[in-house]
């Protein structure tokens, strides 16, 4: 048993209203509930009222801690006050009385998941028609004419969209890529949503500078200026960055690729975050066109270019990194540069496997992402975790690559893309982020009572029973808290017909 006297605590983030009105309808302009519909508000603007003081989960089938000494505990339990782990260990060990008890008969308890990479605009475009048999490039000319279309209310309806499917799923921490801003839309908007849905946040301030009159791939018209662009990551990061233990916010600034970029803004972007102690992120490495791309406009492939601008290190990460040598492996697990992988995506486009044993190996900080909901047509952390297992057998073989091993990807691993000491784990003085898994039903039946842990990646597993952010519930047998979801999807699919018509 350990336990640890909780200091730091995190505060229950204000809930942000933003002053401009981002719903566009008359009736939406009424709704004095949120910028979405669907989420029920309670004290100081929080999902689901007042925060509980105390949590105690007790009698976990099995509990996860995925700490360093990767300790299951069996009948295991946690007690954790104001959002922080004091103790972990037998459920006899602990405290008996706690504000809020969850009985975790029948379920495994482990970390939350991370996701390090997404595009939660993009719930809006799945599973489009011209996108659904083309690789990457053929692909973005398809979304980006209607991507120009999307306004304030199309972005909060689909980060609200986005976090619901992976509040289910197990996430409790998100690194969004927002890089289209078009009709007023702003960072801002997904921030709010994200806030009230009290999920953890890593918001991405991306961009996209170099249209086709510059030689890049999008349209001139969902570009913006740079100077523009540099502006507002400064109003965003002053606004919203919290570089503290248990932050519930955090900025990151995320060019978009080499292909819809300039040098120079990437290597302002750099300038800035680090400036500001913000982490930075981008595409690198999708597809061999991408390659082909930078060793026409630039001289040198896609690493080299990076590392040039001064985007390689342990405050950068990249989304997919399939295609890269092994010698850029080595000098970028040097440098402890992370990865993103997203192997949903990656199948679904045939933009190729990453190399991902070999990039853990040279010590690349590696995590999962599920990568935008048009190219995914998900949002699922706990399917992203089975594929990234299988992907990887398909090329290395059986005994390559394990549920554990997984799932530490998907926990430890997506906290140290972060650049986050205090997620990832079970463990006194870490964040109380946890969920909570049946494993008494259909989908493991005959699994679980073998290798419970591992049947959650095995076994084609839905959604999860519990999710605990900061010590709160966010899901509770199986069911969002807070959350109208019916009218969120009526109004969301509203947005997604408007937006190809």
């Amino acid at each position: 048993m350990e336990r640890v006297d909780a200091l730091e605590r995190p505060e229950t983030p204000g809930a942000f209203r933003d002053p401009r009105c981002v719903l566009e309808r008359e009736a939406d302009r009424r709704d004095k509930r949120l910028a979405v519909a669907g989420i029920e508000v309670g004290e100081a603007g929080q999902a689901n009222g007042p925060r509980v003081s105390t949590l105690l989960v007790r009698d976990a089938t099995l509990l996860a801690t995925f700490d360093d000494a990767e300790r299951e505990i069996e009948a295991g339990g946690l007690f954790a006050r104001d959002g922080v782990i004091e103790m972990v260990g037998p459920s006899a060990a602990l405290p008996e009385r706690a504000d809020e008890i969850v009985d975790a008969r029948g379920m495994v308890v482990l970390p939350g998941l991370v996701c390090t990479h997404h595009h939660f605009y993009q719930t809006l475009t799945r599973n489009l028609p011209a996108g659904q048999n083309v690789g990457l490039f053929p692909w973005l000319a398809a979304h980006y004419p209607i991507w120009a279309r999307l306004t304030p209310g199309g972005i909060g309806s689909s980060t609200a969209v986005a976090l619901a499917e992976l509040l289910l799923s197990g996430c409790t921490t998100a690194a969004d890529h927002g890089y289209i801003w078009p009709n007023g839309a702003r960072v801002d908007d997904q921030i709010a949503v994200a806030q009230e849905m009290g999920v953890r946040f890593h918001a991405s301030r991306g961009s996209m500078s170099a249209g086709r009159s510059r030689g890049g791939l999008p349209p001139d018209d969902v570009v913006e200026d740079e100077a523009d662009i540099l502006r507002d990551c400064e109003r965003v990061i002053a606004e919203y960055h919290d570089p503290a233990r248990y932050a519930m916010t955090r900025i990151v600034l995320a060019p978009c690729s080499p292909f819809s970029v300039s040098p120079e803004l990437m290597r302002a972007s750099a300038e800035l975050a680090r400036r500001h102690g913000c982490c930075l992120h981008t595409h690198l490495c999708e597809t061999s066109d991408e390659e082909a791309y930078c060793f026409d406009h630039f001289g040198k492939g896609p690493v080299e270019f990076a590392e040039s601008l001064g985007w390689s290190g342990p405050d950068v990460w990249y989304a997919h990194a399939i295609h890269i040598a092994p010698e850029e492996i080595e000098r970028l697990g040097a440098a402890r540069t992370g990865v993103a992988h997203c192997p949903t995506s990656n199948m679904r486009l045939g933009s190729g496997i990453a190399p991902l044993l070999d990039q853990v190996r040279a010590g690349l900080r590696v995590g999962l992402g599920v990568d935008g909901s048009a190219s995914n047509d998900g949002s699922h952390m706990l399917d992203e975790t089975r594929h990234a297992m299988l992907l990887q057998r398909v090329v290395h073989g059986a005994d390559a690559f394990s549920a554990r091993d997984a799932l530490r990807l998907a926990t430890r691993g997506g906290a140290g893309v972060l650049g986050r000491d205090d997620i990832g784990q079970l463990a006194p003085g870490m964040a109380a982020d946890l969920i909570g898994v049946r494993i008494d039903g259909l989908p493991s039946a005959g699994g679980a009572v073998h290798d419970a842990l591992a049947s959650l990646v095995f076994c084609r597993i839905g959604n999860v029973d519990l999710n605990v952010i900061a010590g709160r519930a966010r899901v509770r047998n199986g069911e969002l808290v807070g959350v109208d979801l019916p009218e969120l999807l009526s109004r969301h699919n509203r947005f997604a017909r408007e937006l190809v018509v």
